[in-house]
């Protein structure tokens, strides 16, 4: 079922997500060469809980963090680890999800640690340039395979893969609501867009294949040729006369 969403139930989840935001920035600006993931983990929980909300991941189905560390070729669900330290080269997606005052909040991206190669900066900017299609393909009277359909022109005209075993969701009152979005998909098709309706969007691109293996945790997703992946997301509010990105007040 799909729930639409008032403007004040907006402006909760305006509040949970800002502190995601505010969570990928601290984050991004801590991480370097010998750092662990772990470490990561522990201060975004630190900075989740000084802005009076809960880690939303942390116990969820079982996953034992508060982030999601995904290094390399690892494409979502990597579990922090005291011994997984990065290294310069190494590009680093960080996936955030906020319970704050009963409303969820769920935002992503990733970055390079020091120095990367030109193909994983090209990768993480293009990754990021779908994710700027995505959003803006979305408009009240659209329909979410115009969002899919967005994500996967960009990506393929780039020569890179588009994940399919993962997808974007709704969002709201709980962490994950119907509708799925997908990184594919034709324009014109799918389910129409109404003023309400928040989706969080995140585009999974690959510098290979679009094939994914998960490791013996259950969790660790890679990609199956071991190429690099990138990640990058964004909740979004369909608004009457267009949409509402949640909670971005900067960079992410």
């Amino acid at each position: 079922m799909i729930f639409l969403k008032s403007p004040i139930e907006l402006d909760a989840l305006e509040r949970a997500n800002g502190v995601v935001h505010r969570v990928l920035r601290t984050v991004r600006a801590a991480a370097a060469p010998g750092v662990s993931t772990a470490e990561l983990d522990e201060l975004a929980e630190e900075t989740v809980r000084q802005h009076g909300g809960a880690p939303a991941f942390k116990g969820y189905r079982g996953f034992p963090a508060t982030l999601c560390t995904s290094v390399n070729d690892v494409i979502v669900h990597g579990i922090p680890s005291p011994s997984a330290r990065l290294a310069d080269g190494d590009i680093l997606s960080v996936d955030c999800g906020v319970l704050l005052d009963g409303f969820f909040g769920d935002a992503a991206t990733t970055f390079g640690i020091g120095s990367v190669t030109a193909e994983a900066a090209r990768l993480m900017d293009t990754a990021h340039r779908c994710l700027d299609d995505a959003v803006a393909a979305v408009a009240p009277g659209s329909r979410l395979g115009d969002v899919g359909a967005a994500v996967q022109a960009r990506a393929e005209g780039e020569g890179f893969g588009v994940v399919r075993e993962f997808v974007g969701h709704g969002i709201g009152r709980a962490l994950h609501e119907d509708p799925q979005v997908p990184n594919y998909g034709v324009p014109g098709h799918g389910q129409i867009m109404k003023p309400g309706l928040v989706i969080a969007i995140e585009p999974m691109i690959t510098a290979g294949g679009w094939r994914v293996r998960v490791d013996s945790d259950g969790w660790t997703a890679r990609t199956e040729d071991g190429k690099l992946a990138a990640h990058f997301e964004y909740s979004v509010a369909v608004t009457a006369d267009g949409r509402r990105v949640l909670g971005v007040d900067g960079e992410c």
